[in-house]
């Protein structure tokens, strides 16, 4: 099925375009992830990131380019921060929560506040970042080290706005959400190297056949998993009452307020990585020996073991919290009652107005919750994955399958839609 849909997709010259643009776009990203930062000792910044810590996990979500330390290190991930905030201080600042009701014009200013933001926390995480990894710059001279601290920030800052500026054309005059398709650019450019380091394992012994098998069925569990989840929906029935405007009946029929199970996505997963990434970067400003970075070491890390736990714990509150607030800026139960009421909607066994909305309401918590507890779980898998089979390349987790499994299910949507309306305009002429 999908593949029909890309050859009839390839078929529409418009369509055509926009797949091309998309992946012209990705090979562009691509090419970033490469170009090396000035003054970096590669050697040095290897042993200083280590393995089994979050950095592999930042690596993944930036297609290794954090690792490599090039223009796009910091990825996407200032400007996932500055939504969150944005989206945050919306409900709590009333010019804000004014602008979201605005439409088209509200959306616009709210989007050009998350630009300045983006660059200004790509800026701040930039140098504490920089600073933080200081040891493995090469100074040319003394007396030159906050030049090339800033420099190699400005430089990280400009590499984040660009991925920005990136998001936003393919999601204009592409195929998807930008946003999501680099951090799903990211995740598929690194599974090449995640099959070459998992063969390497299983030549030299480190793991056995069944620890490969057993990732093989974990991975295909969690993508029937994903699936089923993202897909699934509860059907609100409605019946719409009939309504006589001169000699004519409108009304009577019957239909359905499809309430998904995951309504909020993938955000909450990204939102929550963005948060988690904090205390990381904030060790790094801080010398090796502080209790601060100790902690951070010992307890904030994924590496299979129990103290990973405070870890896993806070990423699945996140993510359960996330869940909600998101899902309760996407769908607002009230509105939709009302909206009911307005064109003579109703739920049978129910009147109209708040009994419609408090139940409605009571619905999507429960299905929430649902969606909540299976994206937490899913997320914290990789720990499980790294305890059972050994594989400690957590690139391999639940969470990357989660978000190359769910943008490739939007994209699809929104690749089938454009190609019914295609067809429709068709049958039009």
């Amino acid at each position: 099925m999908i593949v029909d849909s890309l050859k009839n997709a390839w078929n529409v010259p418009e369509l055509r375009k926009k797949i091309g643009f998309t992946l012209m776009m990705f090979l562009v990203f691509r090419i970033g992830a490469h170009i090396p930062i000035p003054y970096i000792n590669h050697d040095v910044l290897s042993q200083m990131l280590g393995t089994g810590t979050l950095y592999d996990f930042l690596d993944t979500f930036s297609g290794g380019s954090f690792r490599r330390f090039s223009v796009f290190a910091l990825s996407i991930t200032p400007y996932i921060t500055a939504s969150i905030i944005l989206q945050l201080l919306t409900i709590v600042i009333p010019y804000l929560e004014r602008l979201a009701k605005e439409g088209e014009y509200g959306r616009k200013k709210i989007t050009q506040y998350t630009r300045y933001g983006t660059v200004i926390l790509g800026f701040v995480q930039g140098f504490g970042m920089t600073f933080g990894l200081r040891g493995a710059l090469v100074i040319p001279q003394p007396g030159m080290e906050w030049a090339i601290y800033l420099l190699v920030a400005l430089i990280l800052t400009a590499g984040t706005a660009f991925l920005m500026w990136l998001g936003e054309r393919i999601t204009e005059n592409g195929i998807g959400n930008g946003i999501s398709l680099i951090i799903f650019a990211g995740i598929v450019a690194g599974v090449p190297d995640a099959i070459k380091y998992i063969a390497g394992l299983l030549k030299v012994g480190e793991i056995n056949a069944l620890s490969v098998l057993g990732l093989v069925v974990i991975g295909a569990a969690i993508i029937a998993g994903v699936v089923f989840i993202q897909e699934g929906q509860r059907r609100i029935q409605v019946q719409y009452a009939k309504r006589v405007v001169g000699r004519r009946t409108y009304g009577g029929q019957s239909s359905h307020i499809p309430m998904k199970v995951n309504q909020a996505g993938v955000i909450p997963i990204i939102f929550a990585i963005s948060l988690l990434a904090f205390p990381s970067t904030i060790a790094t400003w801080m010398p090796a020996t502080s209790g601060y970075v100790q902690f951070v070491n010992k307890w904030f890390v994924m590496n299979g073991s129990l103290t990973s736990i405070p870890y896993l714990f806070t990423y699945a509150v996140l993510i359960i919290f996330f869940t909600y607030f998101y899902t309760a800026v996407s769908f607002n139960p009230v509105d939709v009652a009302d909206n009911l009421k307005k064109y003579g909607g109703f739920i049978p066994g129910l009147r109209p107005g708040r009994a419609t909305a408090d139940y409605l309401t009571k619905i999507l918590s429960r299905l929430t919750l649902a969606g909540g507890t299976f994206l937490a779980l899913i997320a914290v898998l990789p720990s499980l994955i790294i305890g059972l089979t050994g594989i400690q390349n957590i690139s391999l987790g639940g969470t990357s399958l989660l978000i190359v499994v769910s943008v490739a299910l939007e994209t699809m949507k929104q690749l089938e839609s454009m190609l019914m309306q295609r067809h429709y305009q068709g049958f039009m002429k």
